[in-house]
């Protein structure tokens, strides 16, 4: 009886044991949180009982120390909780719902708390120390549900890499104080908590050198402490890229499958940088705008016919020249009637498939649409996707060509934006010099390596063209595109009279709002900004140097660009567009 007893009990243990990883980590995750609000608490009470500015600047600096704890899990399982406790501080606007949504959580206090504590502030301090508590505690109570699996665990733990790489080291989430650089340590230790409960009883090859990359990123963190002088380049090539390279091997070891979901960054990517890790069809919303060899092909060869167009003048490569990454040279295009111009300066076409909004107001959400809403436009092609179908019905080529991409073969106003937007969308692969570096395949230039470090650091570039894909698409998720309001000039150097995206959502929040734009091929895509004000690099940095708009002079209170001067040296800016040029797609190299 005794020897049956113990064999349940070593079956059952046997049970627990193999079900217990993830159930563990939520445990660990649950303890963290507890923690972080006892922190909040702190910093409350200090700040009620008047404490020394120093104090309250450090009880913060460890309550948000402290959300890097649960950050891994917490932006996985809780992305809406997660905004409102560490999301950017600046107002958002609902378009569902038609409400402009003010900023809240730990940017929001520290711009209270830094760089100096001014006790006029107390209350609305305190206001929002109390609204970050109920965030944490509604934290606490959807981790209670969570349903963790080993697969989202593993998942998690590599988008908590690729946050560190493209939010964390970059300072877009400690945009004030800039302690990026410890808040990093603490993600890498949060990942090794994690890591060390799949180890367990287990044999795994992989284990030893994720253990070291681990231990060796988080010695160069506390030996390179300098947010400006940090080498990100070093970081991410020798430790942040091996370190996701190691979890994807530990993963496969373990028998632990991958996600199944279609995502803008492919759960098969190893790192953020691998060769085609992001799937264009991922951003294109719907399964049967699929891209497949035969409609690029069909694509490509509507994108440079004019009999789109309403008189049958121009066609899309009338404005998007492939020598010039799909842009035509020009400040804005010449209207169809050949008298005015265009409102807005021409975009590149090449890697725009990355984004999730199109158009510099953002008014449409897919390629398909973007090609309509520009065939259809009276100033720029004046077409009707109708009427050329029946001329594209009359000509037997295009029948056939039809029929090979389509599987009804059917030729109308779908087929036509579903070739073209397909056209655009192959486009979209990355193969420029900054890729093969971080790819390990070449080596970069003493400026442009600066370059990158500037444009991840001190230039603060990245935190709006996020890396590695330099648009505005917001990362690891990749499923969000912000604009942004820069203060751009016009020719008379005042505010440009374009409104932007607010003449589509009316929201005074919106008022000059641009997307942002990817910055690949840029050294090819002069000139500068929505309305082409600028004709070089140098222009462009030097007025981000200046602090944007407000930093000119400009009365724009909604600017979401800081307006604190870069002070950027004249050889730092050299360094910057030494970088730039290392966007570049080869393709384009050979045409240039």
């Amino acid at each position: 009886m005794k020897k049956i007893y113990c064999l349940l009990f070593l079956v059952a243990f046997a049970a627990c044991q193999k079900k217990d990883k993830h159930q563990e980590i939520n445990k660990l995750f649950q303890e963290d949180i507890r923690l972080l609000i006892e922190k909040a608490a702190q910093l409350k009470q200090s700040v009620e009982s008047d404490s020394a500015e120093a104090q309250i600047q450090e009880q913060f600096l460890e309550a948000h120390q402290g959300y890097k704890k649960v950050e891994l899990l917490s932006e996985y399982y809780s992305p809406a909780v997660s905004k409102s406790i560490n999301g950017p501080a600046i107002p958002e606007f609902e378009e569902n719902d038609n409400i402009t949504v003010n900023p809240e959580g730990f940017q929001v206090i520290e711009e209270l708390v830094f760089p100096k504590y001014d006790k006029k502030n107390k209350k609305e301090l305190l206001q929002e120390i109390g609204v970050l508590s109920a965030n944490l505690i509604r934290l606490e109570k959807v981790a209670n549900s969570n349903e963790l699996t080993d697969a989202h665990v593993f998942d998690a733990m590599r988008l908590e890499v690729y946050r560190i790489i493209t939010l964390g080291i970059t300072g877009f989430d400690s945009p004030v104080v800039l302690n990026s650089l410890p808040e990093a340590s603490i993600s890498l230790e949060t990942i090794e908590k994690y890591y060390r409960v799949y180890l367990e009883n287990k044999e795994i090859s992989s284990a030893p050198q994720v253990l070291g990359i681990l231990e060796k990123g988080k010695k160069y963190l506390q030996s390179n402490n300098n947010f400006n002088a940090f080498d990100r380049a070093y970081f991410i090539k020798e430790i942040l890229n091996p370190l996701s390279k190691g979890l994807f091997k530990t993963q496969a070891e373990l028998g632990i499958p991958l996600m199944k979901e279609q995502k803008g960054l492919k759960v098969t990517s190893q790192t953020l940088f691998d060769k085609d890790a992001f799937d264009p069809d991922a951003f294109s919303g719907f399964p049967d705008y699929k891209t497949t060899p035969e409609k690029i092909a069909l694509g490509k060869k509507l994108f440079n016919d004019p009999i789109l167009s309403g008189n049958n003048t121009r066609s899309c490569a009338s404005c998007h020249h492939a020598e010039k990454a799909f842009t035509d040279g020009l400040e804005k295009a010449v209207s169809l009637d050949g008298k005015s111009m265009i409102q807005r300066n021409t975009p590149t076409l090449a890697n725009i498939a990355f984004q999730r909004v199109f158009f510099a107001d953002s008014r449409v959400s897919y390629l398909e649409d973007q090609a309509i809403a520009v065939i259809k436009n009276e100033n720029e092609m004046h077409g009707s996707l109708e009427k050329s179908a029946l001329a594209i019905q009359k000509k037997a080529q295009y029948v056939k060509d039809f029929k090979t991409a389509f599987a009804k073969g059917e030729i109308n106003e779908f087929t036509i934006k579903n070739a073209l937007g397909s056209y655009i969308r192959s486009l979209s692969h990355y193969d420029a010099k900054f890729d093969h570096y971080m790819q390990n395949k070449t080596s970069f230039a003493a400026d442009e390596k600066a370059g990158f470090n500037l444009f991840a650091g001190k230039a603060k570039c990245a935190t709006c063209h996020f890396i590695p894909l330099t648009n505005g698409t917001v990362p690891p998720n990749f499923d969000k595109s912000e604009s942004e309001i820069l203060g751009v000039p016009d020719k008379n150097k005042k505010l440009d009279g374009d409104l932007g995206k607010f003449v589509i959502t009316q929201a005074a929040i919106h008022k000059h709002s641009f997307k942002t734009p990817t910055i690949r091929n840029i050294e090819l895509t002069a000139p500068y900004m929505h309305n082409g004000v600028y004709k070089t690099l140098e222009e462009v940095i030097d007025f981000y140097d200046q602090g944007g708009g407000l930093g000119l002079g400009f009365d724009l209170p909604n600017q979401t660009l800081p307006e604190d001067k870069l002070n950027l040296t004249v050889k730092e800016k050299k360094q910057l567009i030494a970088f730039m040029k290392t966007l570049t797609d080869k393709k384009f190299l050979k045409k240039s």
